[in-house]
């Protein structure tokens, strides 16, 4: 189907404001998906969704008949399929959208600038304390995605935020340092926690149950997981399905307290489309 010139300027001419506000919307849509799937897991399948698409395209051209229709069973069967792969993207955007500002702050959004670098503090001098002894250590701390289910599969503490109370926690002699530990704001909300694992294979063979554990965790949520590696010490953080290792104390801090302080994170937290960006760094070396 083709258009002449004057039909072109026609539609031009008869544009009105609301369509020019719907192409706008559309255009960002589809760019704001392009990017996230560009930057996930996802990017192979999406990949081999365009080449179906493309494939259907040229068989319906060439009028192949029996190819263009089991393509296009193959696309409706794919189109449940992705509702299924996407799952974990798919909660993560809704709850984003679901806990954006318009329905309120979450609890690191109430907290106090000097209570906020208080608790920063802890958390690093923890995770100090942990990597100088070479003690495994794997904290996640709760954004704006709610993860009580993941805080019922531990103990729940509901305790002040303080670095003894961590490291009692990930002591080789306490029940709970095989787990996970879930801190909410300011509080230690849960311990022993069972994290889902990654099913991500690009990761290092030699990366453990704790570092598979914190990327899984990411992937299903918007916590930030700090993992500490029992073996070498090496500090790791996993975010949005993407692990970073090898951090020194100051990269750990100054990521904390981008997810602590509102002024900092203002973009990050207040934004109901914030889900569709993705860290850059993916560095994913062995211990």
């Amino acid at each position: 189907m083709t258009f002449s010139l004057p039909e072109i300027s026609s539609l031009i001419r008869n544009l009105g404001f609301s369509d020019v506000v719907d192409i706008v919307i559309m255009a960002f849509v589809i760019y704001a998906i392009l990017g996230y799937v560009h930057n996930t897991r996802a990017a192979q399948l999406a990949k081999g969704l365009l080449f179906l698409l493309a494939a259907s395209f040229i068989a319906e051209l060439c009028n192949f008949y029996t190819v263009s229709w089991i393509l296009g069973k193959v696309l409706e069967v794919g189109l449940i399929a992705l509702v299924v792969i996407f799952q974990p993207e798919l909660r993560r955007g809704l709850e984003y959208l679901g806990r954006g500002k318009i329905l309120g702050k979450d609890s690191m959004t109430r907290m106090t600038k000097e209570r906020a670098i208080a608790n920063v503090d802890v958390i690093v001098r923890a995770v100090e304390y942990f990597s100088a002894r070479k003690e495994g250590a794997l904290i996640v701390i709760e954004r704006k995605t709610a993860i009580q289910d993941i805080a019922e599969t531990g103990t729940i503490i509901d305790s002040n935020l303080t670095e003894l109370l961590i490291e009692n926690i990930f002591y080789k002699g306490s029940p709970l340092h095989d787990g996970a530990a879930i801190i909410r704001g300011d509080r230690i909300l849960s311990a022993g926690c069972v994290l889902p694992l990654t099913e991500n294979q690009s990761l290092s063979k030699d990366l453990g149950t704790r570092h598979r554990a914190g990327v899984g965790m990411s992937e299903v949520s918007d916590a930030l997981v700090l993992i500490v590696s029992e073996e070498t010490g090496i500090i790791s953080m996993a975010v949005d399905g993407k692990l970073s290792r090898f951090l020194d104390l100051k990269a750990v801090e100054k990521a904390l307290l981008g997810y602590y302080l509102t002024k900092v994170g203002k973009e990050d937290n207040n934004s109901l489309f914030s889900f569709l960006r993705r860290p850059g760094n993916d560095a994913q070396e062995s211990n």
